[in-house]
């Protein structure tokens, strides 16, 4: 039975690293679990041509939402169409998870909060309070605010407060 309940759950597809990228995932964010791992068999071999026994799919958990990881082949890749959002309350929060999901990626795909891990999967390191600055109705402090988001690839709290107040 499957330890998916969630009615929508992303399914990440990968050549053959789902599993290696689910053991990245999870030792990154601590309220995290490898939920269930399928593998596959004989039947369909013609189609998929994956060795009988290799994993295929990994439902796992990441802060209270599931995914899927699919060990497709190299037909399709993971592209910036779709990211993966992580709020964060704090600059250390930010740090931590820039750090983390940045090691190995593109640094060229590095902008506005934005990067790219080592296996191609978009991210967003976003402060919680961004959002709230940036609904502000005075469009004087907005656009001082994404003036300084223009300019940075990992975000800073105090800068981007500094330009949102014009000081």
């Amino acid at each position: 039975m499957s330890a998916i309940t969630q009615k929508i759950v992303p399914n990440f597809w990968f050549n053959d690293q789902a599993e290696e990228a689910v053991n990245f995932y999870t030792s990154i964010f601590k309220n995290s679990q490898i939920l269930n791992i399928s593998h596959y068999g004989l039947e369909g071999q013609e189609i998929h041509r994956r060795p009988e026994g290799s994993v295929m799919t990994i439902e796992f958990e990441l802060e209270g939402q599931k995914f899927t990881a699919l060990n497709g082949g190299p037909v399709f890749k993971l592209t910036e169409a779709i990211s993966l959002i992580v709020n964060c309350d704090t600059q250390n929060e930010i740090d931590y998870y820039w750090e983390k999901l940045s090691e190995g990626g593109d640094s060229k795909a590095q902008r506005c909060g934005w990067l790219k891990d080592k296996y191609g999967l978009s991210w967003q390191v976003v402060p919680i309070e961004l959002t709230e600055m940036n609904s502000d109705p005075h469009a004087e402090k907005t656009e001082r605010l994404m003036k300084a988001v223009m300019s940075m690839k990992k975000f800073d709290i105090i800068k981007l407060r500094k330009a949102f107040e014009g000081l």
